[in-house]
């Protein structure tokens, strides 16, 4: 037996988590800025776009040996499992409160930690993810502070900044695609000097 490794020859399935994530949160700020109720195509995609194929992109990514990819998109595809499922029990009657008081504030709040740690790490990776992640602090901040005071104002205005946020995912995800598929630079990235 052989000690040489065969060349990884697997696809980059980070474009995969970051459309999984940009176009479920655009379509979850949309609620949030006002344009139609929470229903069940927001929470569908929250499901199985925003979360189980991130889930799949992180273990590819892990596969991949890409331990920053692989948490970020197993992290956020739980995310979105986790708050589709703290919307849904309440309302499907199995006996689970909703969140009350704090709870809520405090469980966006810890994402928000969480996301700017991740930040940090961009800083060695692109511009294009920087951008990503400095929006998803931010969003999470006012998520979460628009909870805690029931402020349907500050709840409006993460809508329009998540719709920022998430556009921003799908830039990053879509550029990789097109630059990888035309073997050039379509779509800038924005490579960080190391």
């Amino acid at each position: 037996m052989s000690d040489t490794l065969a060349p990884d020859r697997t696809g980059n399935p980070a474009p995969l988590g970051l459309m999984g994530f940009g176009m479920t949160t655009i379509l979850l700020n949309f609620h949030n800025a006002g344009f139609f109720p929470l229903d069940s195509m927001i929470l569908s995609m929250g499901i199985f776009y925003g979360g189980l194929a991130q889930v799949v992109a992180g273990v590819m990514e892990w596969k991949k040996g890409n331990t920053f990819a692989a948490t970020a998109f197993t992290s956020y595809g739980m995310f979105w499992l986790s708050l589709v499922t703290l919307v849904v029990l309440p309302k499907a009657g199995l006996g689970v409160a909703a969140p009350s008081g704090l709870a809520m504030p405090v469980y966006l709040a810890m994402w928000g930690v969480f996301t700017l740690v991740l930040f940090i790490g961009t800083l060695r990776l692109n511009r294009a993810l920087q951008v990503v992640f400095g929006s998803l602090v931010l969003l999470f901040a006012l998520l979460a502070i628009g909870d805690a005071q029931g402020s349907a104002a500050i709840g409006k205005i993460a809508g329009w900044e998540g719709l920022f946020c998430g556009s921003s995912a799908v830039y990053a995800g879509l550029a990789q695609v097109l630059n990888e598929v035309y073997g050039k630079t379509v779509w800038p990235l924005g490579p960080v000097v190391k």
